[in-house]
């Protein structure tokens, strides 16, 4: 019975590289030299800090750019408020989604049955496991998965006969 799995990972590696070269321009742009403009990435994490709100929307501009650069899709980012942190600088937190949470698991599960296609779908953990008799309809599920609104990036891997 064919079926491929639907999951949503982010290359933390990738992120890393963006990472590398935004403080690399951070270091020689002559309006953010010598600022406490920084980031870094704890698991899943990103925390940006800067002097002001300019400054935090100039490292914003820029993460965007070479994370777009590394091709990491930008929906994986889920950017919270930000905060004052110590010594007048403003801290931002940037959460890296990774896998499929319960709700959107549960979305993605009641748009493909609604759309009368012959495949099963079971939820592993942070993955969706889709499985049909024909590949055709493996296909259109996928065409399917596609075109909906989804909020954050799908990969779909493990493709089996």
């Amino acid at each position: 019975m064919p079926s491929f799995d639907v999951v949503s990972r982010t290359d933390l590696m990738e992120v890393d590289n963006g990472i590398n070269g935004m403080l690399r321009e951070i270091k020689q742009r002559f309006d953010l030299t010598g600022t406490k403009c920084d980031i870094y990435r704890t698991d899943n994490t990103l925390t940006m800090t800067a002097d002001d709100s300019m400054k935090m929307g100039q490292m914003e501009e820029l993460l965007h750019k070479y994370l777009a650069r590394r091709n990491v899709d930008q929906r994986a980012l889920e950017f919270k408020s930000a905060q004052n942190a110590s010594g007048g600088s403003i801290r931002q937190d940037i959460v890296i989604r990774q896998g499929i949470d319960e709700d959107l698991g549960r979305k993605i599960s009641k748009a493909v049955r609604g759309t009368k296609i012959k495949v099963q779908l079971v939820i592993h953990g942070t993955e969706l496991r889709v499985s049909a008799k024909k590949r055709d309809d493996l296909q259109a599920t996928i065409a399917f998965l596609k075109e909906l609104d989804i909020e954050q990036p799908l990969q779909y891997v493990n493709f089996r006969e």
